[in-house]
């Protein structure tokens, strides 16, 4: 009997661990390089604390990747913008997004290489101009064209990846790119912005990132999820109660920098160049404001031919219910 009892003690254990493990809502999280306050939460560890679970965060490039991971089932909360969720939504992806991360402004731009002879928006035509597909940067381009009255098919528009346009700007294989950071710091160390999506904004096309959840994993832990919202609120909070004090601390700056990618010096700028909701905000946002500036973004890819319909409800993929004030 005795020489049973090790191997009694580990089954035993081993029960207790699998007990364990089996209560924690175990999840994966797919984010990206946007700068934001909310890394600071991240970096620290405050959504496993908040959630008590384990979490595996996978670092994506573009929100196209996000939507083919979220709707594998591989990763159950994402980070995406408006466009590429306006796309799965109109595909009828079992999603909803539960919490606006930002509203878009300088923090992505259209950037023009020095040298290229660009210098008007009418001198785009005949040009190379890289943007990740089916991504904001993607809608905020063509929307840019449509405003300057310039024909897509008169530019050659290339679908690559932030890594690859921050490759090719080095290169000099594209005169132009409408990105997010980290790229968009290494198109500007060499080029000049020549429109923002904050610009972009004010003429009636405005973008937006969001999280994103899996519908059938909300319903088995709606309290997980708004416990993650609540942690990206609190940052938001801390950010917007003093921006030049959260900017002047050099630890938010180093671990904002170590998941973006982003330099130092461009933080602060980057930060200013968009909105945080904050609660109240977000209560008022996931309603009528977002179902409306969905349906418009889904008028848009259909009349660009990039998504085949436009459902006639997009609610269904928006709500409120997770935020807590």
């Amino acid at each position: 009997m005795k020489r049973n009892t090790p191997v009694r003690l580990f089954a035993a254990l081993s029960l207790v661990t699998a007990s364990f493990f089996a209560q924690a809502a175990d999840f994966t999280v797919a984010y990206q390089t946007t700068v934001d306050p909310a890394k600071v939460a991240q970096a620290d560890g405050a959504y496993e604390k908040a959630t008590q679970s384990k979490i595996a965060w996978r670092k994506f490039d573009n929100g196209a990747d996000v939507i083919t991971a979220v709707a594998s089932g591989d990763v159950q909360i994402g980070y995406l913008g408006s466009s590429p969720f306006t796309a799965a939504a109109t595909r009828k992806l079992p999603i909803e997004t539960f919490l606006i991360a930002t509203q878009i402004g300088a923090a992505e731009a259209l950037v023009v290489r020095n040298g290229s002879g660009i210098n008007s928006p009418q001198d785009l035509i005949g040009k190379k101009i890289a943007v990740p597909f089916v991504s904001t940067g993607h809608y905020s381009l063509l929307a840019a064209l449509k405003h300057w009255n310039i024909d897509p098919s008169k530019v050659t528009i290339l679908n690559l990846a932030p890594p690859a346009i921050a490759a090719a700007w080095k290169r000099g294989d594209i005169d132009a790119t409408y990105v997010w950071d980290p790229a968009l710091g290494v198109a500007k160390e060499t080029g000049k912005v020549l429109i923002t999506s904050g610009e972009l904004a004010k003429l009636g096309a405005p973008t937006f990132d969001a999280w994103i959840v899996r519908k059938d994993f909300a319903a088995k832990h709606p309290e997980i999820v708004s416990a993650f919202a609540k942690v990206t609120l609190d940052a938001y909070a801390a950010y917007r109660k003093d921006p030049a004090a959260w900017i002047a601390n050099a630890s938010n700056i180093d671990k904002v920098v170590k998941l973006s990618g982003a330099k130092a010096s461009d933080v602060p700028l980057l930060l200013q160049g968009n909105v945080y909701p904050l609660a109240a905000d977000q209560v008022v946002a996931l309603g009528a404001p977002t179902i409306d500036a969905v349906t418009k973004t889904a008028a848009f890819l259909k009349e660009q031919g990039k998504v085949d319909a436009v459902l006639a409800d997009y609610s269904p993929y928006v709500s409120a219910k997770f935020i807590t004030q």
